[in-house]
């Protein structure tokens, strides 16, 4: 009779054990908490059960005793394992936490477990991946900055001082001088704007605007500069271009922005077209060239913020007017993208709410 208790006891604590593993395979924590639940009522009842077997066949009040503790020790066992289970995943998140907030950047999450710890590890990684690139892209901004300060700084510190030493004369110089203080204006303003954008405190005050005027008033501003180039510029509206909310100066600013950069990718003897296309509740307006066309990296990145990469089309310049472009129509209920057209070249486009 005490085999039959001994293989009751082990038969008990076996199966805890077993339904502690079968545990650990449900997909997430809630459904586990449920098993465990279960678990903690059926193995005292089973436990029950066969202590009144044993009592019927046994008249044997320690052995009943034995076969009770032995069904509440495995469910004890079974709930300390599937804890520590559940716990795992979180100590190693709260360690890359640690991490990340002592500066180490690359620090990153499991990404296993219960569903809850897997989606909660991988939304852990997707923001210490935008930290890690932030803080990546301010650092170049920083370089890209001092360098852009640093080169005209350079050029008319030279030629103040041919001046001064009388190897020139000043009207000589006055052209180029206006020439990179205009440079340097563009670029403090450009950080400033960047700088409101970020800061969420950009203020634009939108209105019921019709898209013609403003979009031939820009193409028009670059006309000139087109033709000394060899580069066919145009507009093209397609269908009755309802009015827009939107503000008149920010959008030809986007434009503005989106056309300096398409003349500095387009060659000689190809072209520029600023489409504007209704479609549904909005209106989009695409500058598209006969450029080189864009990376798979540069249209995912061309627009975030103190991002310019040497093979995108952003790299001449301050480097910023993409990322203000995209701030200025974000700010106007709209969104921008980059694309390959189908015919060779590049197409930014940005849609604006219509009326």
């Amino acid at each position: 009779m005490t085999e039959v208790a001994v293989f009751l006891v082990l038969g008990t604590i076996g199966a805890g054990l077993a339904a502690a593993l079968l545990l650990r395979l449900l997909p997430t924590v809630r459904l586990q908490l449920a098993g465990l639940a279960l678990l903690a009522v059926a193995l005292p009842l089973g436990g029950v059960l066969a202590s009144g077997w044993v009592m019927f066949h046994m008249q044997d009040d320690t052995k009943i005793l034995a076969v009770s503790s032995a069904a509440a020790f495995s469910a004890v066992v079974a709930a300390l394992l599937l804890a520590r289970w559940i716990i795992a995943p979180l100590d190693r998140l709260r360690a890359a936490s640690a991490d990340l907030a002592a500066g180490r950047l690359s620090a990153r999450a499991p990404e296993r477990g219960p569903a809850e710890l897997a989606e909660m590890g991988g939304a852990f990684n997707s923001m210490a991946g935008s930290i890690e690139r932030l803080f990546e892209a301010r650092r170049e901004l920083v370089a890209w900055a001092s360098h852009d300060l640093r080169t005209p700084l350079a050029s008319m510190r030279a030629m103040l001082e041919a001046v001064e030493d009388g190897l020139a004369e000043p009207d000589e110089y006055l052209p180029l001088l206006n020439d990179r203080v205009q440079t340097l204006s563009s670029l403090v303003d450009d950080l400033f704007e960047l700088a409101r954008i970020d800061a969420g405190v950009l203020t634009v005050h939108v209105q019921e605007a019709d898209l013609g005027p403003v979009v031939g008033s820009c193409v028009r501003s670059f006309e000139a500069e087109a033709r000394a180039k060899g580069v066919s510029l145009g507009t093209r509206l397609d269908g009755s271009v309802p009015p827009v909310l939107c503000a008149p100066d920010k959008v030809e600013r986007v434009l503005h922005n989106l056309l300096t950069n398409a003349l500095r990718h387009t060659p000689s003897d190809g072209s520029i077209a600023v489409v504007v296309i209704p479609r549904g509740g909005e209106v989009t307006v695409a500058v598209e060239d006969t450029g080189e066309g864009v990376t798979e990296e540069t249209g995912e990145r061309m627009f975030e913020r103190f991002w310019r990469g040497e093979s995108s089309r952003t790299s001449a310049g301050s480097g910023l007017g993409l990322a203000i472009a995209r701030g200025l129509v974000e700010a106007q209920g709209g969104r921008i993208w980059a694309e390959n057209r189908a015919g060779g070249g590049a197409r930014v486009a940005f849609t604006l709410p219509a009326v």
